[in-house]
């Protein structure tokens, strides 16, 4: 069984490198990747060198890219970290991140304002460190006020819901446009090729879009894509795995698959089996890995 997905404290998870080594071990996990946002930093940690997990690491990644006018994340599978590392600071460096935790803080809070939902300023968490989204720490200071779940409706199911369908859609009135610091899906692809890795488009139901194959393949059209990954709790329901393995056999690209771990940040989410019902063989990664 493979993992090729999850997120440490390098990003917004809440595990150690070490736990999450210590995590898949227990799992027998046979390949995994530690796919932090926007870094590789998580494999200079010491944990790495000194870690007792006897299945294979594929050194990875997930980057923030634009295409389409829309957010989505490309994953980096065996990838130079070093070269990553040094791209990643044009656009992810500890000052960059910090000043757009200042922008995104005002631009939702004056979201907030004009739908008229309640918060108490002072209830807001600050960032503890600048990898952390302050849009989630406001989204958990509107779900304390029970007159916001009229106003919020399905975004009161999940952050991720709220994220996806709202402040990452640019047809939806709570579009914060994200997409202004971020690459476009050119360059990330085009960086992780640099680095020696292969690139895959990230859990494309995960997006909400109207029509996920068709924005795949206008993405194949802007970008030399190496694969997709199919498995993923977003795509287990429905036969929406069947339909993007069976895509990618069509078009000769690599299928990959991940949990998306982040702890408790994500607590209906465990290692390698996602909701309970993720299961990859390693037969799936074969290919490329």
């Amino acid at each position: 069984m493979v993992d090729l997905h999850m997120h440490t404290t390098y990003s917004d998870g809440d595990k150690s490198v070490e736990e999450i080594l210590n995590m898949c071990e227990e799992r027998k996990l046979e390949y995994i990747s530690i796919t932090d946002h926007n870094t590789c930093k998580q494999y200079n940690d010491k944990a790495m060198r000194e870690n007792n997990f006897t299945g294979k690491i594929i050194r990875g990644t997930e980057q923030n890219a634009v295409s389409q006018g829309r957010n989505v994340e490309i994953l980096g599978y065996n990838v130079d970290t070093d070269v990553m590392n040094e791209w990643c600071q044009k656009y992810y460096s500890e000052e960059k991140l910090r000043e757009q935790q200042v922008i995104f803080y005002k631009r939702l809070l004056d979201i907030c304002d004009k739908h008229g939902l309640k918060y108490d300023e002072t209830k807001i968490e600050k960032p503890k460190k600048a990898t952390q989204f302050t849009e989630t720490l406001i989204y958990t200071e509107l779900l304390r006020h029970k007159e916001n779940y009229e106003i919020l409706g399905e975004f009161t199911k999940s952050m991720g819901i709220f994220y996806r369908k709202g402040l990452s859609n640019p047809n939806s009135s709570y579009f914060m446009n994200h997409i202004e610091f971020r690459p476009s899906a050119k360059e990330v692809v085009d960086i992780i090729h640099q680095a020696g890795g292969k690139a895959f488009l990230a859990h494309p139901f995960e997006y909400k879009f109207e029509d996920a194959i068709g924005f795949i393949d206008n993405l194949r059209k802007e970008t030399k894509l190496d694969g997709i990954e199919c498995f993923h709790p977003s795509s287990v329901d429905d036969n929406k795995k069947d339909i993007l393995v069976e895509y990618a056999r069509k078009n000769n690209l690599y299928i990959s698959g991940g949990s998306d771990y982040h702890g408790k940040p994500k607590p209906d989410i465990e290692i390698g089996i996602g909701r309970g019902n993720l299961n990859i063989s390693k037969d799936l990664i074969k290919e490329w890995i």
